[in-house]
């Protein structure tokens, strides 16, 4: 007869178990239909865009394809589905998509409430300024009483009041309802200061009349860490695309770039043959392939290659690399654990 306790523990591991048989559902869903269903932005400038041949390309989309060849080879092997704010949570949690990189930030309440798990952090963003070069500042520090242009009651003017309170500034703020509005009242000078999330400044300032004329300021106000999330209670999946993540970064640290995976192979360095799989069989813990992460890097690049074409100096966007930058760079606070 079982006692009292062996009754529980053999209950706790029929519940493990059940959990570990769960954990694997959308790994394998992925795999039997051969295709990756990533939810990304309908249209963020270096971050999702379609062309006229239905061609995607961006930070977030290369991230998509990194996910898709790590699981299944093929970098190629993903249905891209657009999503609206309102609609991208309830994609996740109903399954209408495997993983969400869609430019959304990750906070407690999302995390604790929504029925999703973030991976990571793979950009680092936050509310900042754009101002005309003609104002011959640098520095947001520099703005004591220039004019902004606010939307009444946003989070963005809360921010707004609370970084010049902070810094012993003034400021005129200058209503508008909508971005449209924004530009239009910057374009015309009734504001000199034209706020916003930084992606979304870099893409406002290509879109002006004269993009040149004007600069996006280094500092940043606020804090939103974007990042790639899985729905909750899928442990094994949630681990497949936090690897993919922290297999890019790593590339990057060890110099493992698209071009150079196969020859990188046979390195005399320990941590660059487990990354690539030439020896150990971390893949096959979380259910990949043993070269996962070789697939992963020669189908988009490394973390670095991914920001420098569609974020970076070789984008139209041509946005610093800043917080964003490795931990090993000054200024950079990028950092993973080690696949080993």
């Amino acid at each position: 007869m079982r006692s009292a306790a062996t009754t529980a523990i053999l209950a706790l591991a029929a519940s493990v178990f059940a959990g570990a048989v769960a954990e694997a559902g959308i790994l394998e869903q992925v795999k039997q239909r051969h295709t990756l269903q990533c939810g990304v932005d309908p249209g963020l400038p270096g971050f999702a865009e379609v062309n006229e041949q239905k061609q995607w390309s961006g930070f977030d989309v290369d991230y998509c394809r990194a996910i898709a060849a790590a699981v299944l080879g093929d970098g190629d092997a993903v249905t891209f589905v657009p999503l609206t704010a309102r609609e991208r949570f309830k994609a996740l949690q109903s399954g209408a998509v495997d993983v969400l990189v869609r430019d959304t930030a990750w906070t407690m309440g999302r995390d604790t409430s929504f029925g999703v798990s973030f991976v990571g952090v793979n950009y680092y963003a936050g509310q900042g300024f754009m101002v005309p070069k003609s104002l011959g500042v640098d520095s947001a520090l520099q703005l004591s009483g220039a004019k902004v242009c606010l939307e009444t009651g946003s989070a963005a003017e809360i921010a707004v009041t609370a970084y010049f309170k902070t810094h012993g500034m003034s400021f005129a703020g200058v209503p508008v309802q909508s971005d449209a509005q924004q530009t239009s009242a910057y374009e015309s000078g009734l504001c000199n200061v034209f706020t916003g999330d930084t992606v979304a400044l870099y893409g406002a300032r290509l879109a002006l009349a004269k993009p040149d004329d004007s600069i996006v300021l280094p500092e940043i106000i606020s804090k939103e860490p974007y990042g790639p999330a899985t729905a909750q209670g899928d442990y094994r999946w949630l681990a497949v695309v936090r690897w993919v993540h922290f297999a890019l970064l790593d590339g990057e640290e060890l110099g493992v770039t698209a071009a150079s995976v196969d020859a990188m192979k046979a390195s005399d360095n320990a941590d660059i043959r487990a990354l690539l799989g030439s020896e150990g069989s971390l893949g096959k813990a979380i259910g990949l392939d043993n070269a996962w992460a070789a697939h992963a890097i020669k189908a988009v690049g490394n973390y670095g290659e991914i920001f420098d074409r569609n974020l970076g100096a070789g984008s139209k966007l041509k946005i610093p690399r800043g917080l964003n930058a490795l931990w090993t760079t000054p200024g950079g606070i990028q950092f993973a654990p080690p696949v080993r």
